[in-house]
């Protein structure tokens, strides 16, 4: 079993949650993130990764690491929950990771700003 096995099972556990098939906020975290709404499922990934930034100075000084996998486990989950509230998935994720291979980050960020002028001159 791959690692993207594992986020394609949980994916589809927070696509459960959605209203739209029956998630009940009354007894689901998720559906109750999905039922607040867009914002409130960016706020709680903004709360998610300072509390990442947190754990990995904390780490860097003599902290407990697991602190800081806990965190990134947080971040991704919620970062996985705002994915599906815009018809994405982890997949999609991977694919664009996938795209990215064998460039360097400086490449890629060229390539990005390149893409962002054209868009801006149609």
């Amino acid at each position: 079993m791959s690692d993207t096995d594992s986020l394609a099972r949980l994916a589809a556990v927070i696509e459960s949650r959605k209203p739209a098939h029956g998630g009940d906020p009354q007894a689901s975290y998720v559906a109750r993130l999905f039922h607040k709404g867009p914002d409130a499922i960016l706020k709680k990934i903004g709360e998610e990764a300072t509390e990442v930034v947190m754990a990995a100075k904390d780490a860097e000084h003599g902290g407990d690491p697991a602190r800081l996998v806990g965190e990134v486990a947080d971040l991704w989950f919620h970062s996985m929950i705002a994915l599906a509230q815009y018809g994405l998935a982890p997949a999609d994720v991977v694919a664009e990771l996938e795209r990215r291979e064998g460039l360097s980050g400086l490449e890629e960020k060229a390539l990005r700003r390149a893409r962002e002028r054209e868009a801006g001159s149609l």
